[in-house]
């Protein structure tokens, strides 16, 4: 096998596959808009800020194998800066991120002619010119979905914004024309092999998806973490304290956290909600006026902040993994979340946490009184899911996927977490 990479920005799955494909000698090229080189000597015309905002884009693979296309993903980088946000207006902007992401599906597909990969794999957005190309030309293609189906995710936010309608404005859409919506089945359609980051995605597939296309789980690793320096298990002091982290918006479910905390009236439990607000502070003042509010911050503030507390409460009504919720038991916490927020594999019921179902602010209730009424039984739960937390690895979700693109994995996939 010899495997083609494409994805416009990099995130941290996307440097894993890539990393361990190197490792093992399967990876032909990544190709990607922005990828920084370390000691190159165009860095040293960058400004400070901006060569520190590159870095985040370097790849631990050889610069050989990397195949750069910059020019649009740069200019929507520079347009907010600049003054230029017309330029990148969803939908309609030269430099917005679906324009960014089909230049590089064309670019890709244009290099396939003289490409010796036998696979490629893409992602949501960014696919159907590179696998049209692809199966021209014989490839397995495979197909990254990191989010639940659209078909699913648009009727979950339908049915939120009825329910809770003053909550509307907070569930987003993702404002896709048409053409854009054609264009995902399209790409579903051309795969071979689908990736999902959860049974939660999985269960959102198409039927025909399910039954006509090799269709693999493979769940993210837990994000490294200093161990060492984690002072758990922390004493409640009389007090659990409850943590939701996210966009502060009904996708995420706060409506009903901050719902079913106005509804309990003990001084033992604590709200944190930590995250950017999508309407005034005082909007969310009048769901529930006690919570303490913690701005976004780095990522080792956030695991800082994370040590203080006891339970990660997210019940998301649409998701695709939340990688938040192994952050929070990589620190020791808790989980109580939804089996839309992706990580159902990570609950053990009243051993690593709670599941409750989506839009159930009752349940809720229920489970954040039992973690008061059980502040010892909650500090154990907090170090079983931190013990859990360590079996999910990145190597084991790379391994995952080239197996299941493979096609000739299936006992090591369904041996693994």
């Amino acid at each position: 096998m010899k495997l083609l990479i494409s994805h416009p920005t990099g995130n941290t799955f996307v440097r894993a596959l890539i990393e361990y494909s190197h490792n093992i000698g399967v990876l032909d090229s990544f190709h990607t808009t922005i990828a920084y080189r370390d000691g190159h000597w165009t860095n040293r015309l960058v400004p400070g800020k901006i060569r520190t905002q590159l870095k985040r884009r370097g790849y631990p693979v050889p610069d050989n194998m990397i195949r750069r296309h910059p020019f649009r993903e740069t200019v929507r980088l520079l347009a907010s800066k600049l003054g230029l946000a017309p330029l990148t207006r969803h939908g309609e902007g030269w430099a917005s991120m679906d324009e960014v992401y089909r230049e590089l599906d064309l670019k890709t597909a244009a290099t396939l002619e003289n490409s010796d990969a036998s696979h490629l794999h893409c992602y949501e957005d960014g696919a159907l010119a590179s696998f049209k190309e692809g199966r021209e030309r014989g490839l397995h293609l495979s197909y990254e979905l990191p989010i639940a189906y659209w078909k699913k995710m648009h009727t979950l936010l339908a049915h939120e914004a009825e329910r809770l309608p003053h909550w509307a404005p907070t569930l987003i859409t993702t404002g896709d024309s048409p053409e854009k919506l054609d264009r995902k089945d399209k790409e579903l359609e051309l795969a071979d092999t689908v990736v999902v980051p959860s049974q939660f995605v999985m269960d959102s597939l198409p039927q025909e998806i399910l039954t006509g296309k090799r269709c693999v789980r493979a769940p993210f690793g837990t994000p490294q973490t200093d161990l060492e320096n984690i002072k758990h298990p922390i004493s409640t002091n009389g007090r659990v304290r409850f943590l939701f982290a996210g966009s502060m918006g009904q996708r995420k479910g706060l409506g009903d956290v901050l719902l079913a905390f106005s509804n309990i009236q003990r001084k033992d439990v604590e709200l944190v909600v930590m995250g950017t607000p999508m309407m005034e502070m005082e909007f969310y003042r009048k769901e529930f006026s006690e919570f303490i509010y913690e701005p976004p911050r780095s990522h080792a503030q956030v695991l800082e902040l994370m040590q203080s507390c006891h339970v990660l409460v997210l019940p998301s009504i649409v998701e695709g993994r939340a990688l938040v919720q192994q952050e929070a038991m990589s620190q020791g916490m808790a989980l109580l979340v939804t089996p839309n927020a992706g990580g159902e594999d990570l609950v053990k019921e009243g051993i690593t946490g709670f599941l409750v179902h989506a839009g159930n602010p009752r349940e809720l209730v229920e489970k954040i009184e039992w973690f008061a009424d059980h502040p010892e039984t909650t500090q154990e739960m907090g170090q079983n899911a931190k013990s859990l937390a360590c079996d999910y690895s990145w190597e084991k979700y790379a391994i995952k996927i080239l197996n299941g693109i493979e096609g000739n994995g299936r006992k090591a996939i369904d041996s693994l977490p």
